[in-house]
């Protein structure tokens, strides 16, 4: 973990953590660093969520890029996978998202892509932080002419759309939709892109107010989509994070499909097709037990990566596979983008029901899960990488692994964004785990709180 990075670019409360002095400088110097030797003048392309304070981060962010001579252009609201596509496809030397994801509002975040759309590797990270932190090179001051001008990329929505719906192309006629944007960035590209595919859609919660993202609504509040969908008589339910990353979807009867289930759908069919490299999909050490017995049962390979769609991503590119991703709904299919793509796992998905005339709940029948709770310990930020050093800690899940005998295990790690320590333990009795998992959340607060 880096000094300024988390797992998933600079995050904080914005305006106290995330200021507009942080921001100006994450700018510059990312510019600089992004840029490289250009002959040409460096082009930036720069977007957001719906949060109130990414007016403010996006002034001192654009003002930072200007500052190192560089051109921005502003896609607007728009999701981060967006970003990642349009990088590519325009051509430019980076992209920016001024984004906290899944966090609440007071929150945001500014993550950079590369110029071919991937997420930055560590080292990239620490030299950005490195002239930031202790001015470990010397920045250019360009004048005159050869600071950097703003621009708008009006296309950017419609270009994002058309791609995506190029991408998967299945006529969706038939199908009735219930979509959760979150209040967030998918509130106009994920409807426009489904209908166009000829579905109908029902949306809640895409009247951002600056302040309402995430608000019991989207990816991490499900309740109200499971509600809505089955009153609506609705195929199914789809619900994104604010940035519309990762997506979650509801069955017919309301019943989760996470992203493990997701991949399952989708992996079988890209393996039926010949689609799915090396019978092989990329998950994390969170998922549940269930989603590696269905890969024996139905000859997959499963390989597990750190939690982290960046560590998802490493071992998909170094086994070339194609498709990876977390129980948390975030999916990457490197045939279609770089990064996760909430959209992209959405049309797939809905792509899959409709081919195989079934409803969402017998093909999410594929896979059983073994009960899973998670819990967070909120922990001292500074202490919270601690738990592998505590022998106590370390005692107690040693004691819980061996009970389990091989049906069932723990899993702790600390959050990348919050002063948490998230507990994981699985197994076949509900209410023994439930018990388990609390207990040692009180170990853990304790012993490092």
């Amino acid at each position: 973990m880096g000094r300024l990075f988390g797992t998933d670019g600079v995050r904080g409360v914005a305006n106290t953590e995330l200021t507009c002095e942080l921001a100006f400088k994450l700018g510059k110097a990312g510019a600089y660093v992004l840029s490289g030797e250009k002959a040409h003048k460096p082009r930036i392309l720069v977007g957001k969520d719906t949060r109130r304070s990414g007016d403010m981060l996006e002034s001192a962010l654009v003002a930072g890029i200007c500052s190192a001579g560089a051109q921005v252009y502003l896609a607007g609201v728009i999701p981060t996978p967006a970003v990642a596509c349009l990088v590519k496809k325009h051509g430019f030397d980076a992209g920016v998202v001024i984004s906290a994801s899944h966090n609440p509002a007071e929150f945001n975040g500014i993550k950079f892509f590369n110029s071919e759309g991937y997420k930055l590797p560590d080292e990239t990270e620490e030299r950005i932080e490195r002239i930031i932190l202790d001015q470990a090179e010397e920045m250019p001051n360009p004048v005159g002419d050869q600071v950097g001008s703003v621009h708008i990329l009006e296309s950017a929505v419609e270009d994002y759309v058309n791609y995506a719906v190029q991408a998967i192309k299945t006529d969706l006629s038939g199908l009735r939709i219930a979509l959760d944007c979150a209040n967030g960035a998918a509130s106009i590209t994920s409807p426009m892109a489904i209908s166009r595919l000829g579905a109908e859609t029902l949306v809640i919660n895409n009247k951002p107010d600056g302040m309402n993202i995430n608000r019991n609504c989207g990816s991490t509040h499900l309740d109200m989509l499971k509600k809505f969908t089955v009153e609506n008589k609705c195929h199914l339910g789809l619900a994104f994070d604010g940035d519309a990353d990762r997506v979650l979807a509801v069955d017919e009867t309301g019943r989760l499909v996470d992203g493990d289930h997701m991949m399952a759908i989708i992996g079988l069919d890209m393996k039926k097709k010949g689609m799915l490299a090396h019978d092989t999909i990329v998950a994390t050490v969170m998922s549940n037990m269930g989603f590696d017995e269905m890969a024996r049962n139905n000859g997959l390979n499963i390989v597990k990566a750190p939690v982290g769609d960046r560590y998802v991503l490493e071992k998909m590119l170094e086994g070339g596979f194609v498709l990876g991703g977390e129980q948390s709904g975030h999916v990457i299919m490197t045939r279609y983008n770089t990064t996760g793509d909430g959209l992209l796992t959405a049309l797939m998905l809905l792509s899959v029901l409709k081919e195989s005339g079934k409803s969402l709940s017998e093909l999410n029948a594929i896979m059983k899960d073994y009960p899973q709770v998670l819990r967070n310990a909120r922990v001292s930020n500074a202490k919270k990488y601690s738990y592998r050093d505590d022998p106590v800690i370390a005692e107690h899940c040693s004691r819980l692994e061996e009970a389990f005998k091989g049906e069932g295990r723990v899993l702790i790690r600390p959050s990348g964004t919050e002063p948490l320590v998230r507990v994981m333990i699985e197994g076949k009795d509900q209410d023994y785990i439930t018990q388990k998992a609390e207990e040692l959340v009180r170990i853990i607060e304790k012993r490092l709180g």
